[in-house]
C-alpha cells in the first residue's frame, strides 16, 4: 500500500508464481517522461506452493541487474545514485534520481527485505521480498518523492518461521527498568514528522501572509476638523509680558502662568498675586 496522501493507486496487476507472488501497483503519473509510475513488490517463498505455475528465479540484488533496472525506469533521464545510507521500517534501501531536460524529476528506489537470520543456520530466513519504486513528476522534487519509501506498507508474508522475510520481532529497549535511566514525558513529538503528500499535479498551498495593521492617514482638512474647538489663545513672544509669576497677552487679556508657578509652586505668595 502506498503511504497516506499519495500517490494515488490507478490499478494493480498480480502475477502468481510457483514460489511466490508479484504485485505491480500502478500509481498516478503527471510527468512527460515515458512510462508509468509504479510500486512493485515481489515475494519469494517456498517452491511448489503452486505446482502448476512455474517459479520465478530467486535472485538477490546485484550490481549489473540494478544498472539495467535504473536505465529502463526513466528513458532519457540521467539518473545518479545516492551514496547516502538510508533506512525505512523494513531496513536499508537505495535510490537514484535525475532531472530531465523538460524539468521533470524522476526517482527509482530499490529494497531487499530478508531476514537477518539467514546465515545463522539451515532452515531459517529463506523468504525474501524485492521492492521497486518508480516515480516521475513535473512538480515534486526527489526529496519529496523519497517520502514514499518511508510510508508504504507491506501487508503480506509467508506462513512458517523459516520463510519469514522480516526476521524476529525486536525486543524491548535495554534501558527500560534500569537505574540511572530516567524517562521523561514528552511535551512535543520529538521525531521529525514526514509528510507523504508531495502534491502530485497540485501546487503546495502556502499559509496566507500576516496582515499588517493599516496606518490611517488623515488629510489636512480632516485633521483640522478633528482638532478641539474653542477660542484660540495666541502665545506671548519670548520674554514679553512676563512679570513676577505670570504673563498676560495684550490682545485678549488672558493670563498665562509662568513655568515657575506650575505644580506645588503655585501655592507661593508670588504666584498668587
Amino acid at each position: 500500500m502506498p503511504p497516506p496522501g499519495g500517490p494515488a493507486i490507478v490499478g494493480v496487476v498480480e502475477r502468481t508464481r510457483g514460489n511466490g507472488v508479484e504485485q505491480t501497483v500502478a500509481l498516478s503519473t503527471s510527468s512527460r517522461i515515458p512510462g508509468q509510475n509504479y510500486l512493485r513488490v515481489h515475494f519469494f517463498g517456498p517452491q511448489g506452493s503452486t505446482p502448476d505455475v512455474p517459479g520465478a528465479t530467486f535472485r538477490t540484488i546485484n550490481e549489473s541487474d540494478l544498472r539495467r533496472e535504473i536505465a529502463r525506469a526513466a528513458p532519457g533521464v540521467r539518473m545518479v545514485r545516492a551514496a547516502t545510507f538510508l533506512q525505512n521500517t523494513y531496513g536499508p534501501f537505495g535510490y537514484a534520481s535525475g532531472r530531465a531536460q523538460n524539468g521533470d524529476t524522476c526517482l527509482f528506489a530499490w529494497q531487499q527485505i530478508r531476514s537477518p537470520s539467514t546465515s545463522s543456520g539451515i532452515g531459517r530466513g529463506f523468504g525474501m521480498i524485492q521492492v521497486r519504486l518508480r516515480l516521475c513528476d513535473s512538480h515534486a522534487t526527489a526529496r519529496q518523492m523519497l517520502n514514499t519509501m518511508y510510508g508504504f506498507t507491506i501487508v503480506g508474508t509467508f506462513k512458517g518461521t523459516m520463510w519469514n522475510p522480516y526476521g524476529d520481532a525486536a525486543g524491548a529497549d535495554e534501558m527500560l527498568g534500569r537505574t540511572g535511566q530516567p524517562i521523561y514525558p514528552e511535551g512535543e513529538f520529538s521525531r521529525r514528522s514526514i509528510s507523504f503528500d508531495y502534491g502530485m499535479s497540485q501546487a503546495i498551498s502556502q499559509p496566507p501572509p500576516a496582515r499588517r495593521k493599516a496606518v490611517e492617514r488623515v488629510s489636512q482638512p480632516e485633521a483640522e476638523a478633528a482638532a478641539p474647538t474653542g477660542p484660540r489663545v495666541p502665545l506671548p513672544e519670548l520674554g514679553a509680558g512676563v512679570s513676577g509669576g505670570s504673563s498676560s497677552t495684550e490682545a485678549t487679556g488672558t493670563t498665562v502662568p509662568s513655568p515657575d508657578c506650575v505644580g506645588t509652586a503655585a501655592m507661593t505668595a508670588a504666584c498668587r498675586k
